[in-house]
C-alpha cells in the first residue's frame, strides 16, 4: 500500500519501490547479530530506548524524502533500529517469566507483531484512497505511533537482564557499605573488552552454524514468512486484477491477516494446556503439539487461495484461504520464539537473532519475484487433471464468446443479440 502515490510523487518505478520495501528486512536481519548479544552483556533497557528513538527518526526521514534513494536509506536504517526491539522481546520474556509461564506473554507479543502485518495495510489503504493524503501520511502515522512508544519506554520500562540488575545491586551495596566484597558473578567472571566484543558479535552466527535445532526452525520459519510476504504482495494484485477492487477495498482484504492472527492466538490457549499437561514428560518439546497441526494449514490455505482466484468464485473464498494460512503461520512463528527461549534461556536473544537473519532474508527475497511471477503465470489454474482442464476450457469458451460479442456489437448488421445471449448462457451451463 502506498506504492502508487509514491511512484507518482517521487517519479520512480514499481521495482524501485519494491526494493525500498525489502531493504527494511535486510537491516532487520543483519543488525541483531551484533546488538542482541550486546544486550546480554550490557542490559536491554538502553538498547530499547536508543533503537526506538532511532526508528522514529527514520520514519520522519522517509516522510520528508525528496527522492526514492532517501526512502531506501531510511527503510534500511529503520529496519536496523526496529530489529533490535523485536528480537529483544524474546530475551526480555525469558528474563521475567519461567519457561512454563511464557506461553501467554509470548503469544500476546506475537499477536501484536503478526496482526500488524494486516492492520497496517488496512489503514494505509484508507489513506492511499484519499488523494489529499498519499504515502507520506502513511509515514506520519508511523511517526505518531513510534513517538508514543518511545515516550512509554522512557517513562515505564525497567531493566530485565538478571546479570545487569545484580551488578547494579552489588555496586550500590559497595557504595553504601564501603565493602568491596559485595560483587556479582558477572563482575567476577568479566572478560576484557576485546574478548567481549568478539564474543558478542560472533555468538549468534556460531549458534546458528552449530545448533541443528536453530537451523531447522530458521529454515522452516524463514520459508513460511517468505511465503507470507509473497501472499501479502499478491493480495493487491489479485483482488484488483481478478475482482476489480479499488485501493481502499483491497486494503480491507488485509484484515484477513488480522483475523488469522487472532485465530492462532486463541488456538495457542489450547496449546498452553497441552504444554502444562505434558511438560514433565516432554519438557520443551511439549510446545510442539499445535505446530504439527498448524503445519498442515499452510498448504491448505495456499491451495484455497490459489484455486479460488477466479472472477466466477466469490472474493470471500480466497479471503478464507488467506485466513487459514495466516492462522497456521501465526502458530509456527510464535512457537519458534517460545521454543528457542526455552532451549537457550539467557542467550535466547542470540538464538532469535540467528532465526531473524534467515527469516528476514527470505522476506527480502520473495517480494522481488512475486509481482513478475503472478504477471507471467497469471491467477488461473495451471493443472493437467480432467476437472481443471474442463474448467480452463469453459473459461476459454466464455472468453471467446465474449470477444465475438464485442466484435459483433461493432458491426451494424447485428440482428439478434438475444440469440447470442442465449448461446452464452448455454455455454456457461
Amino acid at each position: 500500500m502506498g506504492y502508487q502515490s509514491m511512484m507518482r510523487d517521487l517519479d520512480c518505478t514499481q521495482f524501485q519501490a519494491t526494493v525500498a520495501l525489502i531493504l527494511s528486512p535486510v537491516g532487520f536481519g543483519m543488525v541483531p547479530l551484533i546488538t542482541s548479544s550486546f544486550t546480554e552483556e550490557f542490559g536491554r533497557l538502553h538498547i530499547y530506548i536508543v533503537s526506538s528513538f532511532g526508528f522514529m527518526v527514520t520514519q520522519i526521514m522517509i516522510a520528508l524524502s525528496p527522492n526514492i534513494q532517501t526512502v531506501m536509506l531510511g527503510r534500511l536504517l529503520g529496519g536496523a533500529f526496529a530489529s533490535t526491539g523485536a528480537t529483544l522481546v524474546g530475551g526480555s520474556i525469558a528474563d521475567i517469566w519461567q519457561p512454563h509461564e511464557r506461553g501467554q506473554p509470548m503469544a500476546f507479543f506475537t499477536l501484536a507483531g503478526v496482526a500488524a502485518q494486516g492492520l497496517g495495510p488496512v489503514i494505509a489503504g484508507v489513506i492511499e484512497a484519499d488523494p489529499r493524503l498519499g504515502w507520506r501520511w502513511i509515514q506520519w502515522i508511523h511517526v505518531m505511533f513510534t513517538g508514543v512508544q518511545f515516550i512509554s519506554l522512557v517513562l515505564l520500562m525497567k531493566e530485565t537482564r538478571a546479570t545487569i540488575v545484580l551488578t547494579r545491586l552489588a555496586r550500590k551495596k559497595r557504595k553504601e557499605t564501603g565493602d568491596n566484597r559485595y560483587q556479582a558473578t558477572a563482575e567476577i567472571n568479566k572478560e576484557n573488552l576485546i574478548t567481549l566484543i568478539k564474543t558478542t558479535c560472533t555468538r549468534p552466527i556460531y549458534i546458528l552454524a552449530t545448533e541443528p535445532i536453530l537451523q531447522s526452525f530458521s529454515l522452516w520459519i524463514g520459508f513460511t514468512w517468505g511465503v507470507v510476504y509473497a501472499l501479502v504482495e499478491s493480495i493487491s494484485l489479485e483482488f484488483q486484477a481478478v475482482y476489480g477492487f479499488d485501493i481502499q477495498s483491497t486494503g480491507f482484504m488485509f484484515a484477513t491477516l488480522v483475523l488469522g492472527s487472532f485465530i492462532g492466538y486463541f488456538a495457542n490457549m489450547y496449546q498452553e494446556k497441552l504444554y502444562q499437561k505434558y511438560y514433565l514428560q516432554r519438557h520443551q518439546e511439549a510446545r510442539l503439539y499445535l505446530p504439527c497441526v498448524a503445519a498442515t494449514l499452510l498448504p491448505i490455505g495456499m491451495l484455497i487461495y490459489a484455486w479460488t482466484a477466479r472472477p466466477d468464485v466469490p472474493w470471500i473464498a480466497p479471503a478464507i484461504g488467506l485466513t487459514v494460512f495466516m492462522s497456521g503461520s501465526f502458530v509456527i512463528y510464535m512457537v519458534g520464539f517460545l521454543y528457542l527461549a526455552d532451549c537457550y534461556g539467557s542467550y535466547a536473544s542470540s538464538a532469535i537473532a540467528g532465526l531473524s537473519l534467515c527469516r528476514n532474508f527470505a522476506v527480502a527475497a520473495f517480494p522481488l519475484f512475486t509481482t513478475q511471477m503472478f504477471a507471467r503465470l497469471t491467477y488461473k489454474i495451471r493443472a493437467r487433471s480432467k476437472v481443471s482442464r474442463r474448467i480452463l476450457d469453459d473459461e476459454e469458451l466464455r472468453e471467446m464468446l465474449a470477444r465475438v460479442l464485442c466484435a459483433l456489437l461493432k458491426t451494424p448488421r447485428v440482428a439478434d443479440t438475444s440469440a447470442i445471449s442465449t448461446r452464452i448462457s448455454w455455454a456457461n451451463n
